[in-house]
Protein backbone atom coordinates (compact mmCIF):
# COMPACT_ATOMS: atom_id res chain seq x y z
CA UNK A 1 0.00 0.00 0.00
CA UNK A 2 1.21 3.53 -0.75
CA UNK A 3 0.98 6.17 1.97
CA UNK A 4 1.91 9.85 2.25
CA UNK A 5 4.77 10.14 4.72
CA UNK A 6 5.46 12.56 7.56
CA UNK A 7 8.75 11.30 9.12
CA UNK A 8 9.32 12.30 12.73
CA UNK A 9 11.78 11.40 15.48
CA UNK A 10 8.85 10.13 17.54
CA UNK A 11 7.10 6.84 18.21
CA UNK A 12 3.31 6.64 18.14
CA UNK A 13 1.40 3.53 19.21
CA UNK A 14 -1.92 2.25 17.80
CA UNK A 15 -4.89 3.93 19.47
CA UNK A 16 -2.82 6.89 20.65
CA UNK A 17 -3.98 10.47 20.13
CA UNK A 18 -1.41 12.35 18.04
CA UNK A 19 -1.38 16.19 18.31
CA UNK A 20 0.71 17.85 15.60
CA UNK A 21 1.67 21.42 14.79
CA UNK A 22 1.87 21.74 11.01
CA UNK A 23 4.02 24.58 9.70
CA UNK A 24 5.84 23.36 6.56
CA UNK A 25 4.06 24.00 3.26
CA UNK A 26 4.31 20.36 2.16
CA UNK A 27 2.57 19.13 5.28
CA UNK A 28 -0.05 21.84 5.05
CA UNK A 29 -0.80 20.35 1.63
CA UNK A 30 -0.91 16.88 3.20
CA UNK A 31 -3.47 17.91 5.80
CA UNK A 32 -5.60 19.62 3.16
CA UNK A 33 -5.57 16.38 1.13
CA UNK A 34 -6.49 14.39 4.24
CA UNK A 35 -9.49 16.65 4.75
CA UNK A 36 -10.67 16.68 1.15
CA UNK A 37 -9.91 13.08 0.18
CA UNK A 38 -10.24 11.31 3.57
CA UNK A 39 -6.81 9.73 3.19
CA UNK A 40 -4.53 8.53 5.97
CA UNK A 41 -0.78 9.08 6.20
CA UNK A 42 2.21 7.41 7.80
CA UNK A 43 4.58 8.67 10.46
CA UNK A 44 7.75 6.61 9.99
CA UNK A 45 10.15 6.79 12.92
CA UNK A 46 13.39 8.56 12.04
CA UNK A 47 16.07 6.79 14.04
CA UNK A 48 19.77 6.12 13.40
CA UNK A 49 19.50 8.25 10.24
CA UNK A 50 16.99 5.89 8.62
CA UNK A 51 13.31 4.98 8.54
CA UNK A 52 12.12 1.37 8.71
CA UNK A 53 8.94 1.23 10.81
CA UNK A 54 6.16 3.65 11.64
CA UNK A 55 2.48 4.09 12.32
CA UNK A 56 -0.42 4.97 10.07
CA UNK A 57 -2.46 7.89 11.42
CA UNK A 58 -5.84 9.37 10.56
CA UNK A 59 -6.76 13.03 10.79
CA UNK A 60 -9.49 13.62 13.36
CA UNK A 61 -9.69 17.39 13.69
CA UNK A 62 -8.04 20.63 12.65
CA UNK A 63 -8.07 22.49 15.95
CA UNK A 64 -6.51 25.81 14.87
CA UNK A 65 -5.58 27.44 11.57
CA UNK A 66 -3.22 30.40 11.67
CA UNK A 67 -2.84 33.36 9.34
CA UNK A 68 0.32 32.01 7.73
CA UNK A 69 -1.28 28.64 7.00
CA UNK A 70 0.10 26.82 10.03
CA UNK A 71 -2.27 24.40 11.75
CA UNK A 72 -2.76 22.52 14.99
CA UNK A 73 -4.28 19.13 14.21
CA UNK A 74 -5.28 16.03 16.15
CA UNK A 75 -4.86 12.58 14.64
CA UNK A 76 -5.29 9.05 15.93
CA UNK A 77 -2.69 6.32 15.40
CA UNK A 78 -3.87 3.14 13.73
CA UNK A 79 -1.66 0.36 12.35
CA UNK A 80 2.08 -0.27 12.52
CA UNK A 81 3.86 -0.65 9.19
CA UNK A 82 7.24 -1.52 7.69
CA UNK A 83 8.59 0.89 5.10
CA UNK A 84 9.20 -0.82 1.75
CA UNK A 85 10.14 2.25 -0.31
CA UNK A 86 10.42 6.00 0.20
CA UNK A 87 10.36 9.00 -2.12
CA UNK A 88 10.86 12.64 -1.14
CA UNK A 89 7.93 13.75 -3.28
CA UNK A 90 4.87 11.57 -3.81
CA UNK A 91 3.96 12.03 -7.43
CA UNK A 92 3.12 15.68 -8.04
CA UNK A 93 2.74 16.38 -4.31
CA UNK A 94 5.13 18.37 -2.16
CA UNK A 95 5.03 15.81 0.63
CA UNK A 96 6.88 12.50 0.77
CA UNK A 97 5.37 9.06 0.33
CA UNK A 98 6.18 5.41 -0.04
CA UNK A 99 5.09 1.81 -0.11
CA UNK A 100 4.40 0.15 3.24
CA UNK A 101 3.49 -3.28 4.53
CA UNK A 102 1.24 -3.38 7.58
CA UNK A 103 2.36 -5.70 10.36
CA UNK A 104 -0.09 -8.36 11.45
CA UNK A 105 -1.14 -7.77 15.04
CA UNK A 106 -2.07 -10.38 17.63
CA UNK A 107 -3.64 -8.54 20.56
CA UNK A 108 -4.61 -11.58 22.65
CA UNK A 109 -2.99 -12.00 26.06
CA UNK A 110 -3.68 -13.90 29.24
CA UNK A 111 -5.68 -11.91 31.79
CA UNK A 112 -3.22 -12.84 34.54
CA UNK A 113 -0.33 -11.42 32.53
CA UNK A 114 -2.20 -8.17 31.94
CA UNK A 115 -3.03 -7.88 35.63
CA UNK A 116 0.57 -8.63 36.63
CA UNK A 117 1.98 -5.92 34.35
CA UNK A 118 -0.65 -3.42 35.47
CA UNK A 119 0.21 -4.16 39.12
CA UNK A 120 3.87 -3.45 38.39
CA UNK A 121 2.96 -0.15 36.73
CA UNK A 122 0.99 0.75 39.86
CA UNK A 123 4.02 -0.15 42.00
CA UNK A 124 6.25 2.02 39.81
CA UNK A 125 3.93 4.99 40.16
CA UNK A 126 3.73 4.51 43.92
CA UNK A 127 7.51 4.54 44.19
CA UNK A 128 7.60 7.76 42.17
CA UNK A 129 4.72 9.24 44.22
CA UNK A 130 2.78 9.90 41.01
CA UNK A 131 -0.96 9.41 40.68
CA UNK A 132 -1.93 6.63 38.30
CA UNK A 133 -5.09 7.01 36.19
CA UNK A 134 -7.56 4.21 36.87
CA UNK A 135 -7.49 1.56 34.15
CA UNK A 136 -9.49 -1.67 34.61
CA UNK A 137 -7.44 -4.80 33.92
CA UNK A 138 -9.77 -5.86 31.10
CA UNK A 139 -9.24 -2.49 29.37
CA UNK A 140 -5.49 -2.43 29.88
CA UNK A 141 -3.12 -3.16 26.99
CA UNK A 142 0.60 -2.86 26.33
CA UNK A 143 0.25 0.57 24.71
CA UNK A 144 -1.76 2.19 27.53
CA UNK A 145 1.25 3.58 29.44
CA UNK A 146 3.94 3.06 26.81
CA UNK A 147 5.09 6.69 27.00
CA UNK A 148 4.71 6.87 30.78
CA UNK A 149 6.85 4.13 32.25
CA UNK A 150 10.35 5.36 31.58
CA UNK A 151 11.05 3.58 28.31
CA UNK A 152 13.86 5.12 26.28
CA UNK A 153 13.26 6.18 22.68
CA UNK A 154 15.06 3.04 21.47
CA UNK A 155 12.93 0.86 23.76
CA UNK A 156 9.72 2.48 22.51
CA UNK A 157 10.83 1.80 18.95
CA UNK A 158 11.56 -1.83 19.83
CA UNK A 159 8.14 -2.16 21.44
CA UNK A 160 6.50 -0.73 18.30
CA UNK A 161 7.93 -3.57 16.22
CA UNK A 162 6.57 -6.36 18.44
CA UNK A 163 3.42 -7.74 16.80
CA UNK A 164 2.29 -10.04 19.61
CA UNK A 165 0.61 -8.64 22.72
CA UNK A 166 2.14 -11.34 24.92
CA UNK A 167 5.62 -10.40 23.70
CA UNK A 168 4.90 -6.72 24.31
CA UNK A 169 3.68 -7.36 27.85
CA UNK A 170 6.73 -9.51 28.67
CA UNK A 171 8.97 -6.77 27.25
CA UNK A 172 7.26 -4.16 29.46
CA UNK A 173 7.32 -6.40 32.55
CA UNK A 174 11.06 -6.95 32.19
CA UNK A 175 11.61 -3.19 31.95
CA UNK A 176 9.37 -2.53 34.96
CA UNK A 177 11.09 -5.15 37.13
CA UNK A 178 14.46 -3.56 36.38
CA UNK A 179 13.23 0.00 36.92
CA UNK A 180 11.42 -0.85 40.16
CA UNK A 181 14.53 -2.58 41.55
CA UNK A 182 16.62 0.52 40.77
CA UNK A 183 14.07 2.87 42.34
CA UNK A 184 13.88 0.74 45.49
CA UNK A 185 17.67 0.86 45.79
CA UNK A 186 17.62 4.63 45.29
CA UNK A 187 14.95 5.04 47.96
CA UNK A 188 16.94 2.85 50.37
CA UNK A 189 20.09 4.89 49.70
CA UNK A 190 18.13 8.11 50.14
CA UNK A 191 16.79 6.91 53.51
CA UNK A 192 20.32 6.02 54.68
CA UNK A 193 21.62 9.42 53.60
CA UNK A 194 18.79 11.20 55.40
CA UNK A 195 19.36 9.13 58.54
CA UNK A 196 23.08 9.90 58.51
CA UNK A 197 22.32 13.56 58.26
CA UNK A 198 20.53 13.70 61.60
CA UNK A 199 21.88 13.73 65.17
CA UNK A 200 21.54 10.34 66.76
CA UNK A 201 20.76 9.51 70.37
CA UNK A 202 23.21 6.70 71.12
CA UNK A 203 22.60 4.49 74.14
CA UNK A 204 25.59 4.61 76.49
CA UNK A 205 27.31 1.25 76.88
CA UNK A 206 28.03 -0.37 80.22
CA UNK A 207 31.81 -0.87 80.32
CA UNK A 208 31.82 -3.07 83.43
CA UNK A 209 31.66 -6.31 81.44
CA UNK A 210 34.26 -5.32 78.86
CA UNK A 211 37.55 -7.23 78.80
CA UNK A 212 40.67 -6.85 76.70
CA UNK A 213 42.64 -10.01 76.09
Amino acid sequence: MKLPMFPLQSVFFPGETVPLHIFEERYQELIKDCRSEAITFGIPVYIDKKIEFGTEVQLVEVVNTYEGGEMDVVCVARQVFKVVSFENEMGDKLYAGGEVEFLEANNDADENLRSDVLAKIEELYQLMAVELPTVPADKFNSYAFAHKMGLSFDQEYELLQLTNEIERLHFIRLHLESTIAILKQINTTKAVIEMNGHFKNFDPLDFEDFKVD
